[in-house]
């Protein structure tokens, strides 16, 4: 999907930083889809009773209701359509809702700084102190010249 992001225009305007959209989209259409696709008759039947409407598109084909599948499988697309919509309503609704309040893009003057220094920390942070390694006590930033080339 990394590749995809930096291959695909649409999602080169995209600021995806934690991956998001790779994560819960992505895996979830396609675990949506597949659901769709082998979604068993027997536990089927758990949640949905004798309904023969309620099969996955592979086993359908397998019984001869191939309509039953495709019927299935346009469910589980129409559940995805639903799901983006939702999350396109709300977290529109969401953002004009705090650009009310704040911002949410720093100045070009402020991206050209970086947000890390505008708020004046780290990202990734590793140690327990919030410093990063170079600054810290295991990094190469406090050890002398000698120690340092003792160590190489």
């Amino acid at each position: 999907m990394m590749v995809l992001h930096k291959k695909i225009k649409l999602l080169k305007k995209v600021d995806d930083t934690l991956a998001v959209f790779h994560t819960h989209a992505v895996a979830g259409s396609l675990g949506g889809i597949l659901t769709g696709i082998f979604a068993d008759p027997s536990l089927n039947h758990l949640f949905f009773g004798d309904d023969p409407r309620y099969i996955g598109l592979g086993y359908a084909f397998k019984d001869g209701r191939a309509a039953a599948g495709f019927r299935q499988m346009g469910m589980q697309f129409a559940g995805i359509a639903f799901i983006v919509a939702i999350n396109v309503t709300i977290t529109t609704a969401i953002c004009l809702l705090i650009r009310l309040v704040v911002p949410l893009r720093l100045s070009d003057e402020e991206m050209l700084v970086g947000d890390d220094a505008i708020h004046g920390e780290d990202a990734y942070a590793v140690w327990g102190d919030g410093e990063t390694y170079e600054n810290s006590i295991h990094g190469m930033g406090n050890i002398s010249v000698d120690k340092a080339d003792e160590m190489i």
